[in-house]
């Protein structure tokens, strides 16, 4: 078994965009410069932000954030999109999901200017996936996609197993990975909470592909032996023999699963981080769509 490192992989990434950004400041340019709206005090979302500002950091881009309490009104959230949407100085932005219940967070999307949309959600970029045009792919499958890549894993002719119908993980995952790309061209199901004999499908897969929301879901009877494991899931579970009194865990049970699978990936420590280094991909791509 071997580990997909999701923080190597990241700052291998990292350190590529750092070097393009410098050499575009040093040839007189400004810095690329993303934004993000964060609705109220999610306490995940709060940590999720602060990550993104310290990695836009640490690779030279600048970073705002936007902060707005949860009692605002939908033509508030409104205004603020429609600024950042209008304003020349900013390349991308995303708005924090999940916001708060009274907002209609596909409305929300929608009124994002798909080239600023570097989260990937708009219907537009939906759209560009699925036509296989040029667009911003959402930074989770993003990331999975250089993972695979950056590890060299074969995929083309493989059995690619999604659980998870998600638009912004599994339904995404799943079109990458029938494309006739590298990685990609693999042969893709897609599964969800009411497939039948979902087991039996699992356990077929060359590379399985976890986002199903469920903690340790994905038991070692459905990994077939060697497969690669994707774990896209992210779970705090009580455990009072840490100091924080929680452990992190993901959608696959990694001590079991670990044993079968030639490639996994751990939680913590790889899928989430490779997300955050897509999203600053995108960032670098918006800002030069928007230089030319």
């Amino acid at each position: 078994m071997k580990l997909i490192d999701g923080k190597l992989i990241s700052e291998q990434i990292k350190a590529e965009i750092k070097a393009e950004v410098a050499a575009m400041i040093d040839n007189g340019a400004r810095a690329p410069h993303l934004a993000a709206v964060l609705v109220g005090d999610d306490p995940a979302s709060q940590t999720y932000v602060a990550s993104k500002e310290k990695n836009c950091q640490s690779v030279g881009i600048t970073s705002t954030l936007y902060r707005l309490d949860k009692s605002i009104t939908e033509k508030e959230l409104e205004n603020t999109i429609n600024f950042l949407n209008n304003d020349p100085e900013i390349d991308g932005f995303i708005v924090q999901l999940p916001l708060p219940e009274q907002f209609d967070e596909q409305k929300i999307i929608s009124m994002i200017n798909p080239d600023k949309d570097v989260d990937g959600f708009h219907p537009v970029n939906v759209g560009k996936l699925v036509l296989g045009q040029d667009g911003f792919v959402s930074a989770t499958p993003a990331g999975i996609m250089e993972m695979l890549k950056r590890s060299g894993i074969e995929t083309v002719g493989k059995h690619c197993v999604v659980i998870g119908r998600s638009n912004i993980v599994g339904t995404p995952m799943s079109i990458l990975m029938s494309r006739t790309t590298n990685p990609g061209n693999s042969t893709v199901t897609l599964c969800h909470s009411k497939t039948q004999n979902l087991k039996e499908i699992a356990a077929s897969a060359d590379i399985l592909i976890a986002a199903i929301g469920k903690p340790r879901f994905v038991t070692a009877d459905m990994v077939k032996e060697g497969a690669v494991v994707i774990d896209v899931g992210i779970h705090r579970l009580e455990d009072s023999s840490k100091q924080s009194g929680f452990r992190l865990v993901g959608d696959v049970d990694f001590d079991e699963v670990s044993k079968k699978a030639s490639w996994i990936t751990p939680v913590p420590g790889g899928v989430g981080l490779t997300t955050i280094a897509a999203l600053l991909q995108n960032t670098l791509k918006a800002y030069k769509k928007a230089s030319l």
